[in-house]
C-alpha cells in the first residue's frame, strides 16, 4: 500500500481572475490492490464506465480477463478515505513499468486525482526498481502525461488511436 498527501487546487471562476488558484482539499490517497470482492467491484466498474463504456466499447469489456491476475501485473485502486476514485494496472517486464487501463471516476475528473494515481503509481515502480515508466494513451490524456512528466514518442497501438508515452526514472 502507497500512501501520499497532496494539496488540491481549484482554479477560481472567471469572474474572480483567471489563473489563479486558491486552496480546496488537502487529499490523503492510497494506491491498494483489490483484496475483497467490493474491491474488485469498484476497480471493475471505474474501468468498465470510463475506460469502455465512455468510449462506446462497453459490451467488450471482460471482468475475467486473464492479463488481471498473471506474474508481475499489478491491479491497484486510488482509495481517498473509503472511496474508491481511480484505478490503474501496472505491469512490471523487467525494469519497465508499464501502465495500463489508468482512470479516474468520471465524476471526479479534473481535482488531482490523476496526478496523485500516477505519482503514487510511479513511487511503486521506483520501489520495484524500474528505471522506465511506458503508457499507452488516449490522444486526449496526452497532455496530462505532458505535465506528468512524461515524454511523447512515435508509436501508436493495433487500432492507432493510442499514444506511447515515456518517463525515465533515472
Amino acid at each position: 500500500m502507497l500512501r501520499a498527501t497532496a494539496v488540491l487546487y481549484d482554479s477560481l471562476a472567471a469572474s474572480e481572475g483567471v489563473g489563479q488558484t486558491t486552496r480546496v482539499d488537502v487529499m490523503n490517497a492510497e494506491l491498494r490492490a483489490p483484496n475483497t470482492p467490493a474491491d474488485w467491484a469498484a476497480y471493475h466498474a471505474i474501468r468498465r464506465r470510463v475506460l469502455f463504456e465512455l468510449r462506446g466499447r462497453g459490451s467488450t469489456y471482460d471482468a475475467e480477463h486473464p492479463d488481471e491476475h498473471r506474474p508481475h501485473h499489478h491491479p491497484f485502486l486510488l482509495w481517498v478515505g473509503a472511496e474508491a476514485v481511480g484505478v490503474i494496472r501496472i505491469d512490471l517486464n523487467r525494469d519497465v513499468a508499464v501502465f495500463r487501463r489508468v482512470a479516474v471516476r468520471e465524476d471526479m475528473q479534473r481535482r488531482g486525482y490523476g496526478r496523485q494515481l500516477l505519482e503514487l503509481a510511479i513511487q511503486f515502480a521506483e520501489q520495484q526498481r524500474c528505471t522506465r515508466i511506458e503508457s499507452h494513451v488516449d490522444a486526449d490524456a496526452v497532455g496530462f502525461y505532458l505535465r506528468c512528466g512524461f515524454a511523447r514518442t512515435e508509436g501508436t497501438t493495433r487500432q492507432g488511436a493510442a499514444v506511447l508515452m515515456v518517463r525515465s526514472l533515472r
